[in-house]
């Protein structure tokens, strides 16, 4: 029997925001692979000054954005912020004003994929996208010192 290769367009989108202060200095992670793993593309960036949802909706946006750059046409974007997630797939409203253009954005950037598929996951599985944010936020704090 003959196994079918891996799917060449889908990528992996790992995700994370930081904030220190909420709102405070704020950074973004993330990480994207193939399916087997390997790294495509990483992002560190410092975003200012911004609450946590607003970093993780900047960092899930970005990360769709640099998905689409390496040609996926599937995704699977995951993040450790269950209401990233569960405002992205419609389960949650999106009650706070200043998000709602940051999850319009975001649901553009989704409807221009075959498929996407959100996942929660647990902030151990996200360490890398974390350690990631945490270091665009201390990229910042060091330009401004």
């Amino acid at each position: 029997m003959r196994a079918l290769p891996q799917d060449p367009h889908l990528l992996i989108v790992h995700t994370d925001g930081a904030s220190r202060g909420n709102p405070g200095p704020a950074g973004i992670g993330v990480v994207v692979t193939d399916p087997s793993g390997t790294i495509v593309a990483e992002l560190a960036r410092g975003i200012g000054r911004a609450t946590n949802n607003v970093a993780e909706y900047r960092a899930a946006i970005e990360g769709l954005r640099l998905a689409r750059e390496h040609g996926a046409s599937s995704v699977t974007l995951r993040a450790d912020s269950l209401l990233l997630i569960e405002q992205l797939a419609g389960r949650y409203r999106v009650k706070t004003p200043h998000l709602r253009p940051l999850f319009d954005e975001a649901r553009g950037l989704i409807r221009g994929f075959d498929e996407v598929r959100l996942e929660h996951v647990p902030r151990a599985e996200n360490a890398e996208a974390d350690a990631l944010a945490n270091r665009g936020v201390d990229a910042m704090l060091e330009a401004e010192a």
